[in-house]
Formats: structure tokens, sequence, C-alpha cells
């Protein structure tokens, strides 16, 4: 029945995608981000995401949907990205395997130009938010009861077969969307949504804990600190924060606060002493190879050659080393470019958008987008996501969001819900005048 259900909606996503391409790219964003085929017995490994991308794509070209293929900073800059890694892939040292990850990398870029291109409305953006928001609050929300009701004793994991399948790559991942639920939040109007939200939040900071990764406790306090310092009463700001906190950790077992303790001895630690291994590899390698060594150099052979512990092997676990390693000094400068780029446009989202009633929502959405891009990089700096696409759907909402806010879009934009509710529903709230518009 659960295949069923799900092939039925992936069906229906693909034919609407021929005549409503922005449809095409919500759904490629919800099978790309959750996976949901992953769930079912018999549509693990049919080719949902192709086929969505190849209709949205037709759509793109033969429907009348608006288009806009106006360039931003960051849009050049991800295809200068883009062909620096085609630069690079002839010089791969494992080229086969390089080649298969290149492939996969350039169809998420390609589909996230594509969106830029075709997302162009607020009820486009706050679709897009409400599609990562459920892909990973599935997961969040469900692994923090877990941990919760185990007392922590057990790790929180990703979906299987995913990006994100790792405690550590999960956890990340959750953290990243913690304050796109909370934008959201500061749209509600129903009290009853609200409050759902913000046990929805706690759910998703317990499940970053019960991840036991060391690095989504980092990403946390850094967005925490980030909150806290563009709160306007700092001192209530940090009270909330420590009670929040305090309630938070209480539920941790010993096993979780020993190994969060390694963070200050990491010397003694054999994982954090295997990153740094593989750090040095990655910048030993950059240094000897312009291009550097391209995808899938995280094996024995290439280790053998460039780390300082040749036996101990361990993949990047972190967002910079990765790109530095895979590509080279020129690839990890269009890497932090790109992603600097990002957070700048969503201050200016959060500052320009202050200036009327009708585009606070921008504010409220850029503020978010920085706090996400906050944790990104300071939990990412031990994972190695350099390449998946939630990341890349911030720099979506941020570019779009921009270019919204400088046409004043919202001067001939019709208001238009972002869910439309059941007849009957909108009836019923109609009567009591206050129909939600989430």
């Amino acid at each position: 029945m659960r295949d069923l259900a799900l092939l039925a909606i992936l069906v229906w996503i693909i034919v609407q995608a021929f005549k409503r391409p922005w449809i095409g790219i919500l759904g490629w964003t919800w099978l790309s981000i959750m996976n949901p085929h992953q769930l079912t017995w018999s549509l693990r490994t049919m080719p949902f995401a192709a086929a969505i991308g190849g209709a949205t794509l037709i759509g793109l070209f033969i429907t009348k949907d608006r288009r806009d293929y106006s360039l931003s900073r960051e849009s050049i800059t991800l295809m200068i990205f883009m062909a620096w890694m085609c630069i690079t892939l002839p010089f791969s040292m494992i080229f086969d395997e390089a080649f298969e990850l290149w492939k996969r990398v350039m169809k998420i870029d390609l589909m996230i130009l594509v969106a830029i291109v075709l997302l162009h409305s607020k009820r486009h953006m706050m679709l897009l938010t409400w599609v990562l928001v459920f892909s990973i609050g599935f997961f969040g929300v469900k692994g923090g009861a877990f941990t919760l009701l185990t007392g922590g004793s057990y790790k929180v994991w990703g979906p299987e077969s995913t990006y994100i399948e790792g405690n550590n790559e999960i956890a990340l991942a959750v953290v990243i969307v913690i304050p796109l639920m909370r934008f959201l939040q500061m749209q509600m109007q129903a009290k009853w949504a609200k409050t759902t939200m913000t046990v929805c939040m706690v759910l998703m900071a317990m499940a970053a804990l019960g991840s036991h990764s060391r690095g989504a406790l980092l990403a946390i306090a850094a967005m925490a600190l980030v909150l806290w310092w563009r709160s306007k009463n700092k001192l209530i700001g940090a009270l909330v924060m420590v009670v929040v906190a305090a309630a938070l950790l209480s539920v941790m077992p010993a096993e979780w606060w020993d190994r969060m303790n390694t963070i200050k001895t990491y010397q003694q630690d054999e994982s954090a002493m295997g990153r740094i291994n593989a750090w040095w590899m990655a910048w030993n390698l950059a240094k000897s190879n312009f291009f550097g060594g391209g995808f899938f150099i995280w094996t024995g052979s290439i280790f053998s050659i460039y780390a300082p512990d040749p036996n101990d092997v361990h993949a990047a676990h972190s967002i910079y080393f990765m790109v530095l390693g895979e590509q080279g000094f020129v690839g990890l400068f269009l890497y932090l470019t790109l992603f600097t780029m990002v957070f700048f446009t969503a201050g200016t989202l959060r500052i320009k958008g202050r200036a009327q009633p009708q585009t606070q929502w921008l504010s409220d959405l850029g503020g978010m987008l920085q706090v996400s891009l906050a944790g990104y990089a300071v939990g990412g700096a031990f994972l190695s996501l350099s390449y998946w696409d939630l990341p890349y759907n911030v720099l979506i909402l941020a570019v779009v969001g921009k270019r919204w806010l400088d046409r004043k879009d919202w001067l001939r934009e019709k208001e238009e819900p972002v869910i439309y509710w059941p007849a009957f529903l909108k009836k019923r709230f109609e009567k009591k005048n206050r129909v939600p518009n989430l």
C-alpha cells in the first residue's frame, strides 16, 4: 500500500512537471533530499529522479511558465565551479570512480541552476522551504522522539543508501533545517501551528544531540551564538538558551558526555586523529597537484603517497578539505566564494526586507538562512557533505529572494496561499475569519 501511494504521487509529479516545471523542481528536491523511495520495498531502484528531472527539463522548454535566465553572482560562480570540476576530471587519479561521482554532482548542480530559472514567486519560495523542512523533519522529529524514549542511549541514524545515512550526516542536515522551521513558524498566525512547530524544533534538536555527533554539538552552539547576537534583549535571550540547553542535555546519558568531552582531548581520540591525518593528506595532495586528485581519492593507494600516516585511511570528514583534496586550491577558493556570497545575499535580505511590511517575510528568511549557513560552516568542518543538495537549496532561496526583492514583485504578484486547503475546511475556517495561510 505504501509503495502504491508513493508511486501515485511520483507519477503525478512527473506528469505535472511537463505542464508546470516548477512542480518538477519541488518533486526533484523532495526525492533528492528525503529519498522517500528508499522507505519502500519495490521502488528503491527505480529511476524516479531521472524521470522527474527529464520531465522538468522538457517542461522548461515547451511550456509558457515564467522563466528567468538572468544571472546572479551566485549562479555565475556555481557555473564556474562546475566548469572547474569538468577541467579537473581528466586529471583524476582514480578516473572510473571519479567519473561516476562527477556525473552525480553535475546532475545536482544542473538542477540547482534550473531551479533558479523556474522559481520566482513568494509561493515558490515558501513551498521549497516546506519541502526541505518536511524532507529532513520527517527523520529529525522521529529521531528526537526516539532519543527521548531511549534516554539517548542509542545513536540516531539517517535513511539507508542516501547522502545522510550516517549519524554525523543526518545531524548536520537536521541542524541546517532547524532555522528554516523557525522561519516558517514566524510566518504562522494560528497558535496551534506555532506550538506544533516549537515541539518539532525541540525534537529536531534532540535528534541532533542523539546522533552523538560532536560536529552537530558545535554547529548548534554556533547557530545559538548567531541568534543570541541578533536578539534584542541579550540577557533574556541568554537565559532562555541556557534553560533550553540544560533541559535537552539533561536527557543525554554518561556515554554521550564522554564522547563530547573528547573534543577537548582530541589528541587521544583515534577518530579525531584519523580525520586530521586525512586533512593533511588533502593538503599535501593539493600542494603537489594543481588540479587536485579528483573525486574518490580517499583510498589507501592515495594515502600511501600523501598522508603522514599511510595506514590510517579515512574519508575527508570536512567539506573544506574534501574540496581541497579533490579540486585543488582553485576549487576550494570557488567553493568558499560561492557560499560567502550566499551568506551576504541572505544578509541583504535580512536588512532590506525590513523596509516595508510586504517584504518582512524576506527579512525573516534572510536571517534564518544565515543561521543555517553558520551551522553548515561549523558542522561541515567535520563532515564530507560538500556537494549535497541541501546547502545549495539554501543558495536557491537566497538568490530567488534577492531577485524578488530587487524587482519589487510584491507590487504585481497576487497573494496566494502556500497550501490549498480542501473546500469544506476552507469554508469552515472562513466562517471563523481565520483561514490559515501556511
